[in-house]
C-alpha cells in the first residue's frame, strides 16, 4: 500500500514497539513520541506510562492509583525516532520481554487559556491527540483541550494523589464515567465531567478530586476521532464464537475495550505481539499488572474492522454493551475519503 503524509500514513503518529531487555535505545519509530505506554509481557510488572507535558522521569500506572512518581531508571529520553530507557525492572528487567504503545501529540506544551482553568497543553491537530495538564479548583471548570474538534474519549489522571483514572467516553456521555484503574461498570456522577460533552476547545470537569482537586496537579489524555486513524465507539455482543462486527473503517494496529455495564476487565490488543496473522493473540489488561495472557484468541484484524472470535464476557456478551478505543495499522479509506489502493 502507498501512503502519503500525514494521516495516510498512520505510523506517523501511532506504533506499537516490542524489545527485549537488556537494551536502552528504542528507536524504530517514524516520529519522536509525547506519549509512552510500557507494559512487561513476560512478568507481572507494574504498567508506566510518561509523556512529555510532565517530562521525563515522571511515571503514572494505569493499575494503579498512585500518584505521579519520579523514576530516574526508567524513561529517560524522548528522542527523534522513540526514546530512552534506563535499567528499572518496569522497562529493562534482564531475561523479560516488554511492549510499548506510542503517540505523537505536539511536542512540546504551550499555554491554553480556552477554558475557565488555563492548562499546558500538547496537541496534534491533525492526529487528534493531546496531552493537557492544568491545576485543579475544586470547582465545576472548563479546560482548554488544544484541538479543533470535541474529545470522543478523555482520560484523567489527578498526578499529585492516590485517586482513580477518570475515563469519559462520547459512546455512554459526559454523565458518566469509568475508572480506567478497575473493572467496574460506568456509574453516573456529574462530579467527573460536569454533566457535559466536550466542545471543539474545552472539556468540563466536576468538583470531584480524581479530575479537579484543588491546587493539585492533573493530567488528561483527550481522543478526536479521525477518520482512517483513530476510531472511540460502542458495540453489543453476541455471546457466539462467530462474534460481533466492529466497523472502525481501517485495519486496527490497537484495539482497546470496556463492558460498561457488568464487572469485566479492560483488555487491549495490538498487532505486533504474538501472532502475526489471525486470529490476534496476547491480551494484556489495563487495570493489571498480570503478564500476557496468551492462548486466548479474542478476535481477528480485518482491513476495515474487528470480528469477534469468542463468547467471553470481557469482549463478546450478549448481556453487555462495550466501549472502545482503536487506531489504525492501514486504511481502509485516505483521510479525504478516498479508497486505498490494495497490493
Amino acid at each position: 500500500m502507498s501512503y502519503t503524509n500525514g494521516l495516510d500514513k498512520p505510523t506517523d503518529y501511532f506504533e506499537t514497539i516490542l524489545w527485549s531487555a537488556v537494551d536502552t535505545s528504542i528507536d524504530t519509530l517514524d516520529f519522536q513520541p509525547d506519549w509512552v505506554w510500557i507494559k512487561s509481557r513476560s512478568n507481572a510488572d507494574t504498567q508506566v506510562l510518561f509523556d512529555a507535558v510532565r517530562g521525563t522521569g515522571k511515571r503514572l500506572s494505569s493499575s494503579a492509583t498512585t500518584e505521579e512518581q519520579t523514576k530516574t531508571d526508567e524513561l529517560t529520553a524522548f528522542n527523534s525516532d522513540g526514546f530512552t530507557i534506563g535499567t528499572g525492572d518496569n522497562v529493562n528487567r534482564s531475561g523479560h520481554n516488554y511492549v510499548s504503545w506510542n503517540w505523537k501529540a505536539g511536542g512540546s506544551a504551550s499555554s491554553n487559556s480556552n477554558g475557565s482553568i488555563t492548562s499546558s497543553v500538547s496537541a496534534s491537530t491533525d492526529a487528534g491527540f493531546s496531552i493537557v495538564s492544568y491545576t485543579g479548583t475544586g470547582s465545576n471548570a472548563t479546560v482548554g483541550h488544544g484541538l479543533s474538534s470535541a474529545p470522543k474519549m478523555i482520560i484523567v489522571k489527578n498526578r499529585s494523589a492516590g485517586d482513580s483514572w477518570i475515563v469519559g467516553h462520547g459512546s455512554i456521555g459526559f454523565t458518566k464515567f469509568i475508572k480506567l484503574d478497575e473493572n467496574g461498570a460506568a456509574a453516573d456522577s456529574s462530579g467527573f465531567f460536569n454533566n457535559t460533552a466536550p466542545t471543539s476547545s474545552v472539556f468540563s470537569v466536576g468538583n470531584q478530586d480524581d479530575v479537579n482537586a484543588s491546587s493539585e496537579n492533573i493530567i488528561a489524555y483527550c481522543f478526536a476521532e479521525k477518520k482512517g486513524y483513530s476510531k472511540f465507539g460502542s458495540y453489543v455482543g453476541n455471546n457466539n464464537d462467530d462474534g460481533t462486527f466492529v466497523y472502525t473503517g481501517f485495519k486496527p494496529a490497537f484495539f482497546m475495550v470496556k463492558a460498561t455495564n457488568a464487572t469485566e476487565n479492560w483488555l487491549m490488543v495490538d498487532n505486533k505481539r504474538t501472532n502475526s496473522f489471525n486470529p490476534i493473540d496476547g491480551r494484556l489488561i489495563p487495570n493489571s499488572s498480570g503478564a500476557e495472557e496468551t492462548n486466548v484468541t479474542p478476535c481477528d484484524f480485518v482491513s476495515n474492522g474487528v470480528k469477534f472470535r469468542l463468547s467471553d464476557g470481557a469482549w463478546n456478551s450478549s448481556s453487555n454493551t462495550y466501549i472502545y478505543m482503536a487506531f489504525s495499522e492501514s486504511s481502509f479509506v485516505t483521510s479525504t475519503g478516498i479508497p486505498t489502493t490494495a497490493r
